[in-house]
């Protein structure tokens, strides 16, 4: 998809295909480790413009079909459904087949194509019409559902009605690529002045991209770069002043922050959500560079000054997802700066500290590092 600019997220469990994801990021593609069980996936709801499944044995109308109703959950109204392998016309298995259409007419999906294994469907636009019909039992869920609430949130029978979460976001209704990346997306009105946030947050990054590149020697836009992932990304302004550059980003939103993920994916880029008290869903060494602006505040419990852990605990985890020789781009108070420098001495970060870009507000130092490569002792 990479020659159609199509940016696809894959994921997959760890299980007896344990290597695929590694692979993947090996060769420089988005995934991570993640799967369809009894939680809600890490994403915000209407995300995706496709959701593509080829041979992945999930069990589609089981338990009420509660997994293809979480699949409903992050496909956006007039976006598309590819199934390919069982049980699309699969030898044994025509049951799961005929319930697998019976699940998707009660959703009002439209078939476009049955061809051979390969199913696709269309989303339709607007509210679903459940209340018709459907052997399932399926209804939507109450207005008081929030299908944007993804972590740790146990899968619900329910269907999430569009009605449910405000702003344009259905394919059709939001601009083309690449026009979507830099117009502020109604979603954005999830903060107070969001479009005027938007817009401020698109300038502070291009200018501080800049200063990366022609200042602080960050190898930004060169080969030894490709997988990216932004700690905080806030609006994903810092991938969207990557765009013409060879990489991807990997934005995470801290799920004890306010939930802007949506707007991310509005903008035809890629995240999940992550409590950075926790390790990230990727297998060690994945990353070339790691940047994360205000990471004091990632480690903080909302409401009080206390810590949920520790510092060292979070660049430990830093260090794990970090190849050899890859750079970690640090943003914070000189006296967060100071602790975040010693700690990089100790897990033998190459670190130094520079002033914030001109024309930005605020204390802010920057930390850049590289991981050396080194063994222990023989």
């Amino acid at each position: 998809m990479l020659s159609e600019n199509i940016l696809t997220l894959s994921f997959a469990p760890r299980d007896s295909h344990k290597a695929q994801i590694q692979f993947a990021l090996e060769r420089g593609i988005p995934a991570f480790v993640a799967m369809l069980g009894t939680r809600r996936l890490p994403f915000p709801a209407f995300s995706f413009d496709i959701v593509h499944c080829s041979r992945c044995l999930i069990p589609f109308t089981a338990y009420n079909a509660t997994y293809l109703i979480e699949v409903d959950r992050l496909l956006r109204p007039g976006g598309y459904l590819v199934i390919s392998g069982p049980p699309v016309q699969w030898p044994k298995q025509d049951k799961e087949w005929a319930d697998l259409q019976a699940v998707a007419r009660a959703l009002c999906y439209e078939l476009i194509a049955v061809d051979g294994n390969t199913v696709i469907w269309k989303k339709p636009v607007g509210e679903s019409c459940l209340s018709n019909q459907n052997e399932f039992g399926l209804e939507l869920c109450d207005e008081s559902d929030d299908p944007n609430y993804a972590w740790y949130f146990k899968l619900k029978k329910c269907v999430s009605g569009t009605s449910s979460v405000k702003g344009e976001y259905a394919v059709g209704t939001i601009p083309k690529w690449p026009q979507r990346l830099t117009k502020a997306p109604s979603r954005a009105l999830v903060m107070k002045n969001g479009y005027d946030v938007f817009e401020a947050d698109s300038r502070r990054w291009r200018r501080r991209v800049a200063y990366y590149k022609n200042t602080l020697n960050v190898k930004l836009g060169t080969p030894a770069i490709r997988n990216i992932m932004d700690m905080n990304a806030f609006f994903g302004g810092f991938a969207a002043a990557l765009t013409s550059d060879p990489v991807w980003v990997m934005n995470v939103v801290p799920a004890r922050k306010s939930s802007t993920l949506s707007v991310i994916y509005d903008r035809g880029l890629i995240g999940v959500y992550h409590d950075w008290c926790e390790p990230f869903s990727t297998y060690p060494r994945t990353y070339d560079l790691i940047h994360v602006s205000g990471i004091e505040s990632l480690i903080k419990n909302p409401g009080s000054n206390k810590n949920s852990c520790s510092l060292v605990d979070l660049m430990v985890e830093m260090d794990r997802m970090l190849r050899p020789e890859g750079t970690v781009v640090v943003r914070d108070s000189p006296e967060v700066i100071d602790k975040v420098s010693r700690i990089a001495n100790t897990v033998r970060w190459t670190a130094a500290v520079h002033d914030k870009e001109p024309g930005s507000n605020g204390r802010e130092k920057i930390l850049v590092a590289t991981k050396s490569l080194w063994k222990l002792p023989s």
